[in-house]
């Protein structure tokens, strides 16, 4: 491990000194490239230093420890066990900023939203895990944009599919898909019983057009009137769109923009993202072994996580965490939730490269 942190210094060192060439400077396309990386690598370099001090302290206290007199080499003594903590504790954040990162994780995300089992219940929950989204979003400072929603006439969603753009988006939000259940009193419950319904989420990384080629003969446009809200173009002017993927079949429509222009495009936007998820999900048959080990499947149909209103209590089932917040969940207090599935999926990764 060591060997390979000093290869990354030495880059580093490599990355500063070009960072200030002129000839890099001047060309803004390397300077971006060549800064990012140099990113990446200052939280490792940081982190070293810290190691090596630690290093530094824990010898000269052994030296100390050597010293006849009792006292002094008592204190010595407490002090080498303190400093064999912190070693151990940089040493681990060390492995952890080695492990290979997710090439998707600067991406952007497609959120999309489904009602499950549960009927207008499901729906009311798909808008209250919107919300939380949202909410959560608004947080990160990132931004959230509605491609397309089917809304039910109390307020709650069949369907809702969002953009959601940022820094590092799909890092924090990927272990969001699956099946979400929700235990409840609906509002229209006169007995007070409590119903379980259930909504599926999936995250899908943004595709860039470098990521996804469309070839337009693999697609079928078609051009139809909005419905639902939308404003004065309602049912005055043909600016829905539906793209159809004739070799998956995969079907998108959009309707939320007047434009039939930007309608075209969200709609792309999502069919990338489908595809792109696709060509992931087949090219990863082949390790669903190894991806066993970790945090969930990603698969939609699997249940991910309980929403308890009675109780104030959300369950994550895949890391067996239950917290007593649901409130401030719900209202896009997630990084309790999401930091704990990055840990876990850390450790597990750490066990895999022994």
């Amino acid at each position: 491990m060591l060997e390979t942190i000093e290869s990354l210094v030495a880059s580093f060192q490599e990355l500063e000194r070009a960072l200030g060439a002129p000839e890099v400077v001047a060309d803004p396309e390397r300077y971006k490239k060549l800064a990012k990386r140099h990113a990446e690598l200052a939280e490792v370099v940081a982190e070293y230093a810290i190691f090596r001090s630690i290093q530094r302290q824990l010898a000269d206290a052994q030296e100390v420890a050597k010293d006849p007199d009792p006292e002094i080499s008592a204190l010595a003594a407490e002090e080498i066990e303190m400093l064999k903590g912190r070693l151990a504790a940089s040493e681990h954040r060390l492995k952890t900023l080695l492990l290979p990162k997710d090439p998707l994780d600067e991406k952007n995300i497609i959120l999309e939203i489904r009602a499950g089992t549960g009927g207008e219940e499901a729906a009311l929950f798909a808008a209250d895990l919107f919300r939380m989204y949202s909410r959560f979003a608004e947080s990160q400072g990132w931004r959230v944009e509605v491609v397309s929603a089917s809304e039910t006439g109390t307020g709650g969603f069949k369907e809702i599919i969002a953009s959601i753009s940022g820094d590092r988006v799909y890092s924090r939000l990927k272990y969001e898909s699956g099946a979400h259940r929700v235990q409840r009193v609906p509002a229209t419950e006169s007995q007070g019983r409590i119903h379980t319904s259930a909504v599926t989420v999936a995250i899908l990384p943004e595709a860039e057009e470098v990521d996804v080629h469309i070839d337009p003969n693999d697609i079928r446009v078609d051009v139809f009137r909005s419905s639902g809200p939308g404003g004065q173009s309602v049912n005055t002017t043909d600016s829905a769109i539906r793209i159809t993927h004739l070799p998956t079949g995969i079907v998108v429509s959009c309707q939320d923009e007047k434009s039939q222009h930007k309608n075209k495009a969200k709609a792309l936007k999502v069919l990338r993202s489908r595809l792109l998820q696709a060509a992931q999900e087949e090219s990863k048959r082949a390790y669903d072994e190894t991806r066993k080990a970790q945090v969930g499947t990603g698969d939609r149909s699997e249940r991910i996580r309980t929403y308890n209103f009675p109780q104030g209590r959300v369950t994550d089932h895949r890391i067996h965490l239950t917290l007593y917040n649901l409130d401030q969940v719900m209202d896009g207090g997630l990084n309790p939730i999401i930091d704990a599935l990055v840990q876990h999926d850390q450790a597990e990764a750490l066990k895999a490269v022994g």
